[in-house]
């Protein structure tokens, strides 16, 4: 990511977190009319003691000097995560690409054979385990009978995000697909923050809004969170509905993979089912 294109996501991020919020949650008066919605940009300024006009050449994208005591007050302002302010601060006190790293010769990541024995041993569990760019390198046959057969994907297209606004078995899948999506971009932005200067991410980036409307718009929503814990519904095309909970875990290891493994929902019938799927 060049410095340019660094700042640019930047101040994307912080005009949508700007925008969640409203005067009254940050003990505000709400006077006079908006045009839009979240507070004004003064009164981000007020709440982290800046001037206005340094915040909003930082909100512009400018190329500015801060020191990290007072991002952590803008973060404080806008009332960031810990994972979006991991995010704001490797964006807000990157120098840029320093070479330090070469991403084009970083060998692909690969499944020990303890990491795939323990994928398979959850065999109630659907489990798929991707890399830093949301890449599938591995999964077990739970995963493969309720999502998708990975092993009839070509390699190089197994990458969750593409799949999941490509592919229309996802679609159909997911319930409530938009928190489904938004739920992988969350954690590909939480990665996006982590590598800036490996420029694949931009690429792939400029790849998806270009091809797919939905991912340009979900993507400006700006939702940062590294391993969200979330409820989902899927209306599985042969066992019907089926409530799983996600629990995203990373693996130790120099390798930057995730295990992202689907919990049957106690309260359902949903174990009964996969496990006839899979007996079958």
């Amino acid at each position: 990511m060049n410095k340019q294109t660094r700042l640019q996501a930047l101040s994307a991020f912080l005009k949508a977190r700007r925008a969640k919020l409203s005067p009254g949650e940050v003990g505000l008066p709400d006077i006079g009319r908006r045009r839009t919605p979240g507070l004004r940009r003064e009164e981000v300024a007020q709440l982290a003691g800046v001037s206005s006009t340094w915040y909003t050449w930082l909100e512009q994208g400018r190329d500015i000097q801060a020191s990290h005591a007072v991002l952590e007050c803008v973060a404080e302002a806008l009332r960031l995560t810990a994972d979006e302010r991991k995010y704001f601060y490797s964006l807000a006190e990157s120098g840029g690409a320093s070479g330090a790293v070469d991403y084009e010769r970083e060998a692909p990541p690969v499944m020990t054979p303890s990491l795939s024995r323990v994928v398979d041993e959850l065999r109630q569990c659907p489990t798929i385990v991707s890399d830093r760019r949301c890449q599938i390198v591995g999964w077990n046959e739970a995963a493969a009978r309720v999502f998708a057969d990975f092993g009839r994907i070509a390699p190089e297209d197994r990458n969750m995000i593409r799949l999941v606004f490509t592919r229309k078995e996802f679609r159909r899948l997911a319930v409530n697909w938009e928190s489904f999506a938004s739920g992988f971009l969350a954690i590909f932005r939480a990665y996006y923050g982590q590598y800036v200067e490996d420029a694949w991410y931009e690429a792939f980036l400029a790849e998806m809004k270009g091809a797919h409307p939905d991912f340009e718009r979900l993507w400006n929503d700006g939702r940062v969170s590294s391993a969200p814990e979330v409820a989902l519904e899927f209306r599985h095309a042969k066992a019907g509905k089926m409530l799983f909970h996600l629990t995203s875990l990373q693996a130790h290891g120099s390798a930057d993979l995730r295990l992202s493994v689907y919990t049957p929902a106690a309260d359902s019938r949903t174990e009964e089912k996969l496990r006839k799927l899979l007996d079958a």
